[in-house]
């Protein structure tokens, strides 16, 4: 392994310095014919597969150079061109085409030794390709990066379409580099004058890149003291218009401050004057229902317009810290390296568009408080309009109102500044509140009390129209009884002379329905210790017959008044079973309750006493009737 690392390091300077004498007196710009050209290629490959470990796989063993090469373009981006042009070649279909494609392009743009220095100075990843005596681990490798430097002067034009890189041999031919004894003399004087001519253009080339460096850093310099310049203005200007900001904020707080002080004095007036008007406002409420929806409409709208300004005013507090955050960073970065100055111009415009906003935010807050002093003047005009107690009250809980939200929104306002007084406006404010939740319990109360007497008289009225109508029945059944009364009398004594009957005979009543049962003489022995208790029986039997007739008189009273009938239009299903009405399920009213039902759910007929004949029933009415009817018989 030493002798052969030996060998290829010769061969390397042989072939690299053949190459730039040929190059020399050629001028410099070689083609892909070139046999110098050629022949380094095949040593470079030579080079790269010393030492190279075998891969194995499914298809058989791989040795190919270019693994190591696609490590450089992880570890230098720039190499990322090369990688992905080698990769997009079609003609190119072995590893050892695509190698060789990669060192012509490095070639060509005369960075073949960084590349190779940057996997030379990266053995901890070469060591997964490299044996540890290979070449590329040794030290002949920074000797071969050495010597491929001075290949940076060359121009080398190669195109890698329609050459079969894949299938080319790589012999080296070493005809080249043997040399007659004759011209050795002459060939040193050569060598000697091309290296100065060399090294005089390598010189000149430099002090071309040297003054193009210079003049681009003196542009840099003119512009950065222009951007400077430019930015210390615009430092000025800023400094200028916090200082209008700040002299507009004191005075926003000396008017913030008058208000406040107006706003005490109005919350002490309305204190006294809720004290005093407390007493007459009791007196008169029956009208504050309508009036207090209204009041409470109005509350919720100032208490939006309220959270309105709260987070108007925590923006501007914010965009406040913020310019001044700014312009502390811009008074810092201004002592520092220049190149922070395209950080201090983003800063700069975005002060700008924050001093923008606040100006904007500032008038929309003057016009919000001309509204709002305009609505007041109106309020004021409009209470001094409206005599009655009622509406002065009202307009006096509104301007109440409105004074406990001031004072909060004030108070939210001036926490920082006023500190202490804070507490003694929270207080008047809770006071408010628990008067504010006082009077709208009272209202309920009264609401409450003023339903529960309306269906106390709806329920007397109802009751009172019964006792009417039971009084006009009882007057006539009163008639009918004294009517009655001379036919018992005649009857009497021929009842009590009569021979007893058969068990189960019958005494017909003139005007009953029904029929009395008359008892035999035993019978009568035992439960009538007396003959003259026959005539009692009789009255108690008129008497259950009347009842009767009341109960059938208040059924049908409760039939005409209690129900309600419905129309065809306010029903869309069935009272019963829920169902949508439609063609074919049609619509059939109760003739009891009044309700809509289905025909399934009101297929029954029974006599009432407000119709003649058999009418159509609903199934709980009909059940309901049925219960009734057996009751009155039973009894």
């Amino acid at each position: 392994m030493m002798e052969e690392r030996a060998n290829l390091m010769h061969m390397m300077k042989l072939s690299v310095k053949v190459l730039l004498q040929s190059a020399l007196s050629l001028g410099r710009s070689l083609d892909a014919d070139h046999a110098p050209l050629q022949q380094f290629f095949v040593v470079m490959e030579h080079c790269l597969k010393h030492g190279l470990k075998v891969k194995k796989s499914f298809i058989g063993q791989n040795k190919s150079f270019f693994g190591p090469l696609e490590l450089v373009e992880k570890l230098c981006p720039e190499a990322s061109d090369i990688a992905t042009s080698v990769r997009n070649l079609p003609e190119l279909k072995t590893a050892v085409g695509r190698g060789r494609a990669w060192l012509y392009l490095a070639l060509m743009q005369k960075k073949l030794a960084d590349y190779l220095k940057v996997l030379i100075d990266n053995k901890h990843l070469l060591s997964e390709f490299y044996e540890p005596e290979a070449l590329m681990m040794e030290e002949e490798g920074m000797v071969i990066v050495g010597l491929l430097v001075g290949l940076n002067v060359l121009d080398a034009n190669l195109c890698l379409k329609g050459e079969d890189l894949d299938s080319q041999v790589g012999v080296i031919d070493f005809s080249l580099y043997l040399k007659d004894v004759q011209g050795l003399d002459g060939g040193k004087e050569h060598e000697r004058i091309t290296d100065v001519l060399d090294q005089k253009n390598y010189v000149e080339e430099l002090n071309r890149h040297l003054s193009c460096t210079v003049g681009d850093l003196q542009n840099k310099i003119d512009g950065l003291e222009k951007t400077n310049s430019k930015l210390q203005e615009e430092l000025s200007a800023a400094t200028d218009r916090i200082c209008s900001l700040q002299e507009e904020q004191q005075q926003l707080r000396e008017q913030n401050e008058l208000i406040r002080e107006r706003s005490e004095k109005s919350v002490e007036i309305t204190k006294q004057d809720t004290k005093v008007e407390l007493d007459t406002y009791k007196q008169t409420r029956q009208g504050l229902d309508e009036m207090y929806s209204d009041v409470w409409k109005q509350l919720k709208e100032e208490k939006k317009v309220r959270l309105e300004l709260e987070k108007e005013l925590e923006l501007q507090i914010g965009m406040k810290t913020e310019m001044e955050i700014a312009m502390k960073l811009l008074e810092k970065d201004t002592h520092e390296k220049q190149d922070t100055l395209v950080a201090l111009r983003q800063q700069l415009e975005e002060v700008k568009a924050i001093n923008l906003q606040m100006f904007h935010k500032v008038q929309n807050a003057e016009s919000c408080l001309q509204q709002k002093n305009e609505a007041i003047t109106s309020f004021e005009e409009k209470t001094n309009q409206v005599m009655s107690s009622m509406k002065q009250m009202e307009e006096r809980l509104r301007q109440s109102e409105r004074a406990r939200q001031g004072a909060e929104e004030r108070s939210h306002r001036l926490q920082q500044e006023l500190g202490g007084r804070t507490c003694a406006l929270q207080q008047q404010l809770s006071q408010l509140h628990e008067q504010c939740s006082s009077l709208e319990k009272e209202l309920k109360s009264e609401k409450e009390q003023r339903q529960a007497l309306q269906r106390e008289l709806q329920l007397e009225k109802d009751t009172s129209s019964l006792l009417r109508a039971e009084l006009q029945q009882v007057e006539g059944l009163k008639k009918n009884f004294l009517g009655l009364g001379h036919p018992w009398e005649a009857n009497r004594t021929s009842l009590c002379l009569e021979s007893p009957r058969s068990s189960g005979e019958e005494l017909d009543l003139p005007g009953n329905p029904g029929s009395l049962q008359v008892f035999p003489d035993d019978k009568i022995a035992r439960h009538l210790p007396q003959r003259l208790e026959v005539p009692t029986m009789l009255v108690g039997a008129a008497a259950a017959w009347s009842k009767l007739k009341m109960e059938d008189i208040k059924e049908v009273n409760k039939a005409l008044k209690g129900h309600t009938w419905l129309k065809d239009d306010e029903a869309t299903h069935c009272k019963q079973c829920e169902k949508e009405f439609s063609i074919s399920r049609r619509k059939h009213h109760c003739r009891n309750c009044g309700h809509i039902f289905c025909n399934t759910c009101s297929s029954n007929e029974l006599a009432l006493p407000s119709y003649p004949k058999p009418v159509r029933v609903c199934d709980s009415c009909h059940t309901l009737l049925l219960q009734r009817c057996s009751s009155s018989t039973g009894s």
